[in-house]
């Protein structure tokens, strides 16, 4: 489980095909290696890769087809620079949202402007997950943690400070160029329970009056 405060960028220095997927090595750049043990979880762009190897600062993963599939992860190349995050402890401070690190698809930066100091994204979605995205909720774009600002259609926009410019990918990211997305697990879930709860009742007033979200008029 992570965050999506991202600690370090890094860079992918070797890819190399492994048995039909692909083994890669990060080098991590500032991320505080020293309590990470192999077997230990880490998100690269948002998807939660597995430390099989760990060097003085680089590690090895291996990222499966189903992840190449659905992640960026599968056109990576040598010099490609990534966001990086350590798994939560107990002891984490909790500054984004609930991140899993199992990314659900990509998407697509549409546009990019200046918007005073910070720099404005409009972002372009696949449209089975446009529907978990609103406005002033949480997304996770290439394992960062961010409020939307706005939703239309198949697109939605983020505001990105110059801190976050600055620490993250988002700095050099350009119109054009493919981003992991992770939609909020909340929603996800919620979607889930409600389905269920179709095939056993309607969603109606009625029901909801039952359950306490509206009172008796």
């Amino acid at each position: 489980m992570f965050t999506g405060i991202i600690q370090a960028m890094g860079k992918i220095v070797e890819v190399a095909p492994k048995g039909g997927d692909m083994r890669l090595t990060v080098a991590t750049g500032k991320l505080p290696l020293e309590n990470v043990q192999p077997g230990d979880s880490i998100a690269v762009n948002g998807v939660c890769l597995t430390a099989v190897e760990l060097g003085a600062a680089t590690f090895g993963a291996d990222v499966s087809r189903e992840t190449l599939s659905l992640t960026t992860l599968g056109k990576a190349r040598p010099g490609t620079v990534v966001n990086l995050e350590l798994a939560m402890t107990p002891s984490t401070r909790f500054g984004g949202h609930i991140v899993s690190g199992h990314v659900d698809g990509t998407g697509v930066i549409v546009a990019k402007w200046d918007d005073g100091r910070s720099v404005r994204f409009r972002i372009r979605v696949p449209g089975d997950l446009a529907r978990y995205i609103a406005a002033k909720g949480s997304v996770c774009v290439d394992g960062i943690s961010l409020t939307v600002n706005q939703v239309e259609g198949g697109a939605f926009e983020v505001n990105i400070v110059p801190h976050t410019l600055a620490e993250t990918t988002l700095g050099i990211a350009a119109v054009g160029m493919e981003v992991n997305l992770e939609v909020d697990i909340i929603a996800r879930y919620l979607e889930r329970l409600l389905a269920y709860d179709r095939r056993q009742a309607p969603v109606d007033r009625e029901l909801l009056q039952k359950t306490g979200f509206i009172e008796d008029q």
